[in-house]
């Protein structure tokens, strides 16, 4: 009964804040965009973007701990991985993240490229969407991120591509880290738990939760070639891995 009734409450926040970050993008979106075209003000995006994560979270009842901040990196680009098991896992990092590195890029799937206002704030915001059924696009798409690493900015990827089902780190895939490897960024591994019990695959519901983010030592790239891409893939999984354990 009581667990019945915590999921229809949890159901309708969910509605609420579906809603409610749908008019923020809406309504704040195309004002946004608008000076940061006239004004070459990319910064205003980022303000909005945050406090329309700030609200959706709160409507759901989100919130989230961190440790290892001291592992941002804030004066030099870096590419910050992180395993990934539930789609409430992109907003809350880019809080964690993007409050500290105020112009953090994403590395996103292309699908979402789609979604009108906010696909075009992402490309004014220099985020790169990544086309998974093109090679050559997903290439393209490498080498446009690791030109914005060598001018200095930072990015967050999902290694692993898709969310897992069962929580468990997947296989990465390789295109993040050649990404690094070209830019010479070093990489941060992050590992982000509890994001299951807040959303599960599959299920549109946000239950309330609190969610912990582990930053770990960054892993150094300068030098490296990109024949050495696998070794630096299989150092960055063992580290998410055991901040994971």
């Amino acid at each position: 009964m009581i667990k019945g009734i915590h999921s229809i409450v949890s159901l309708v926040r969910s509605l609420i804040a579906y809603i409610s970050v749908s008019l923020w993008v809406l309504f704040l979106g195309p004002p946004g965009i608008l000076l940061a075209v006239l004004f070459d003000w990319p910064e205003v995006l980022y303000m909005l973007g945050r406090g329309g994560v700030r609200l959706g979270m709160a409507t759901v009842g989100i919130t989230y701990r961190v440790s290892g901040c001291n592992h941002i990196q804030k004066n030099r680009a870096a590419v910050y991985c992180v395993n990934h098991s539930s789609n409430i896992e992109p907003p809350i990092l880019y809080m964690v993240l993007a409050c500290l590195h105020p112009k953090l890029k994403i590395l996103y799937k292309d699908e979402i490229h789609r979604i009108p206002v906010l696909s075009w704030a992402f490309d004014i915001a220099g985020f790169v969407p990544i086309d998974r059924h093109s090679r050559e696009n997903s290439m393209r798409a490498i080498e446009k991120a690791a030109e914005a690493l060598r001018d200095g900015n930072s990015f967050l990827i999902f290694p692993e591509g898709t969310r897992s089902i069962t929580g468990k780190l997947q296989r990465f895939k390789k295109g993040g880290f050649i990404m690094a490897l070209k830019g010479q960024a070093a990489i941060v591994p992050v590992a982000i738990r509890g994001t299951q019990a807040a959303m599960k695959k599959g299920s549109p519901i946000i239950r309330p939760t609190t969610v912990s983010v582990s930053l770990g030592t960054p892993i150094e790239v300068e030098g490296l070639a990109l024949v050495q891409r696998d070794n630096l893939i299989a150092k960055t999984y063992m580290s998410i891995q055991s901040l994971l354990e």
